[in-house]
């Protein structure tokens, strides 16, 4: 019998779309970035509108820019930051082009490290009928003279174009006036967010007539609360969002925008207000109790009587921030933990809190109630590991970011308890935790000289410094896990003497700092580290860990995007040479101080790191500023080199 090969030859079929999109849908955007790249059939799927939402376009003012805008114009809806724009030739055909080929479909529009001219702009915002967000921050250059929108045609046409605008950026303008920002905010009548984050705003006293705020109609030098107050009561039944951080917000003048007749925040931020005092917070509280969002950090005169209010006061709020008020103490912390709604608590660098009230807050609520999602303890020194243990326990099923960087007296015993109850946790930062050692991240108890001298029987192989041998153990069944209280000593106690879980079990880990950990080592690293998902890792000064590590966190977690590992003298050339090729998808990598890395290495990462953004090198003595120019010239997206003394000179 004759064999026919035609016949026996088939093609194998190509999915559907909707298949291929259906399967894309359980990737991690990282994954289906990769995946896009496979064939055009997978770059369509990848293209799909369910994956596109939120996507922004970033990229600087050139020539290539160009085709890029062309390209998008098959886009059905666009977001763009185009950086660096001027008055010369190319700015100008650029946002032409913007406005010709994106300008009914571009949704949000940020022009930041600009200098455009007011021409430019007023033929690009007429095509804008679907911006919903404009970000004009720093664009002194709009304002300077004073003459933006003065003709009542441009006007027209503006108003037309941005009726609908939702968000208005016009933080850190130092020439915005009464004159500019009324005709510019007359253009946007139904604003749901506006930023006037750093403007010089006189709020009660004008500095150039020497008079109160308020003397003459319109200042065409500075903005004052009286024509802040107009928009707020011109556009009271939408604006729901105002950011007037690192203005000189006097207490009166906050009560003045707080009283405005039926306005209903529901987000209002004061960041490094430092004139704003607890009677501030509490006449705010008092006139706008729907704020569900509230930034009161960096305000140096509050104390734990805004805390009081805002947790008495504010039924709905979601999320607080109270970072960097040095004098806010453990009063009221109970209280405003126990507000179920509350999902993000930021109290960084507030010296004085320890946590027990926050414990005590939380005890008082059901599991089923408490929603806390992000705490951040960053530099809170009294923070203990009783604490860190009670809030563990307490938040296990819901928190999913914890930052305790430089809670100092936290120990091994902290982050055996976060690994046992905190296994949903996608962020954890533990950089500058000294007393953090490998056995904690092992999950095991610490066999100390004195055990070892009373130890007479033989009970089986004991884990050393190499854990060649070791397992990674299940939790213990505590006799106080069932339900969830006040941790005592005793606990502790006990807690100490079981064997707990590894952070092997944090599978879910997008984020991890161990910076600084001193005393960690590969004999943990290389166990533990290995996050299927992780994103960004720091083991910056961790002063004994070699390429061991390096190689097996490139091996465990393919998904890096960061890597930092600066002031790690025992990284080498060696260990980027086996770690690199699994490192395709890293953007951001920190080996400054690492002297054992040499021109060998950048010729390793042009090869296999092709999407690298951020390098730092600077005080790599063995690295010469040649071989960083040619990496520069053979890596397309490289943005950012930090390269101060290299090759022992300054670069």
């Amino acid at each position: 019998m004759e064999h026919n090969d035609e016949e026996d030859h088939t093609e194998t079929p190509e999915l559907p779309l909707e298949i291929i999109i259906y399967i894309l849908s359980f990737l991690q955007p990282s994954d289906r970035k990769e995946a896009s790249v496979v064939c055009r059939s997978w770059y369509n799927a990848s293209q799909d509108l369910r994956f596109q939402k939120n996507v922004t376009f970033c990229f600087p003012a050139s020539s290539s820019s160009l085709e890029l805008i062309r390209g998008l114009e098959r886009k059905s809806r666009i977001n763009l930051i185009i950086s660096q724009l001027d008055g010369f030739t190319i700015s100008r055909r650029l946002l032409l082009e913007v406005g010709l080929c994106l300008g009914p479909k571009l949704e949000s529009l940020a022009l930041p490290g600009s200098s455009i001219t007011e021409a430019s702009l007023l033929t690009l915002l007429p095509r804008l009928t679907s911006l919903h967000k404009l970000d004009l921050r720093g664009l002194d250059s709009l304002f300077m003279s004073g003459a933006f929108l003065s003709r009542e045609e441009h006007r027209r046409q503006v108003r037309s174009a941005l009726c609908g605008l939702e968000e208005l950026i016009l933080s850190d303008l130092r020439y915005l006036s009464d004159v500019t920002f009324r005709r510019l905010t007359d253009c946007t009548p139904h604003l749901r967010r506006l930023s006037l984050a750093g403007c010089h705003i006189a709020f009660e006293f004008d500095p150039y007539l020497g008079c109160p705020v308020g003397a003459i109609e319109d200042s065409s030098v500075l903005l004052s609360l009286r024509n802040l107050r107009r928009l707020l009561t011109e556009q009271k039944s939408t604006l729901k969002a105002l950011d007037l951080s690192r203005t000189s917000v006097t207490p009166e003048s906050l009560r003045t925008i707080a009283k405005v007749e039926g306005l209903f925040l529901e987000e209002l931020c004061l960041h490094g207000c430092k004139e704003l005092t607890d009677y501030s917070v509490e006449a705010l509280v008092q006139h706008q109790p729907s704020l569900q969002r509230l930034d009161i950090s960096g305000c140096a005169e509050l104390t734990s009587r805004s805390v009081v209010a805002v947790a008495r006061g504010l039924k709905a709020l979601t999320h607080l921030s109270l970072s960097c008020n040095c004098r806010v103490t453990e009063k009221g912390l109970a209280d405003l933990l126990s507000v179920s709604s509350l999902r993000c608590l930021d109290l960084s660098e507030c010296l004085h809190v320890n946590g027990t009230e926050m414990v005590k807050g939380l005890t008082g609520l059901s599991p089923a109630t408490a929603h806390l999602e992000t705490l951040s303890l960053r530099g809170c020194s009294y923070i203990q590991d009783l604490v860190v243990f009670s809030l563990a326990q307490l938040l296990g099923s819901t928190l999913r970011e914890l930052d305790l960087t430089s809670c100092v007296s936290v120990t091994d015993l902290s982050v055996r308890a976060i690994a046992t109850y905190l296994q949903e946790l996608v962020v954890l930062r533990l950089g500058w935790c000294r007393e953090v050692t490998d056995w904690g991240l092992l999950g095991m108890v610490e066999v100390t000289k004195c055990d070892r001298q009373h130890e007479k029987v033989d009970v089986g192989p004991r884990f050393t410094r190499t854990f060649g041998n070791m397992g990674f153990f299940q939790p213990p069944t505590l006799p106080f896990e069932e339900r969830p209280k006040l941790v005592t000593e005793n606990d502790l106690e006990l807690f100490r003497q079981q064997v707990g879980a590894s952070h092997l079990r944090l599978s879910r880990l997008q984020e991890l700092d161990l910076s600084a950990c001193c005393k960690l080592t590969d004999s943990s690293i290389v166990q533990v580290v290995r996050y299927p998902d992780l994103h960004r890792l720091s083991l910056s000064m961790l002063l004994e860990i070699t390429d061991k590590t390096l190689v097996s966190v490139a091996r465990y977690c393919h998904s890096l995007i960061s890597l930092a590992l600066s002031h790690c003298p025992h990284i080498s050339d060696h260990g980027v040479a086996q770690a690199a090729p699994y490192l395709h998808r890293l953007q951001h990598l920190y080996v400054s101080c690492c002297n054992n890395i040499t021109d060998r290495s950048l010729c390793v990462l042009v090869h296999h790191c092709q999407r690298l953004r951020t390098l730092d090198v600077a005080n790599c003595r063995n690295i010469s500023g040649a071989a960083l120019d040619v990496l520069q010239s053979q890596l397309p997206f490289l943005e950012n080199i930090h390269c101060q003394h290299v090759g022992g000179n300054e670069h």
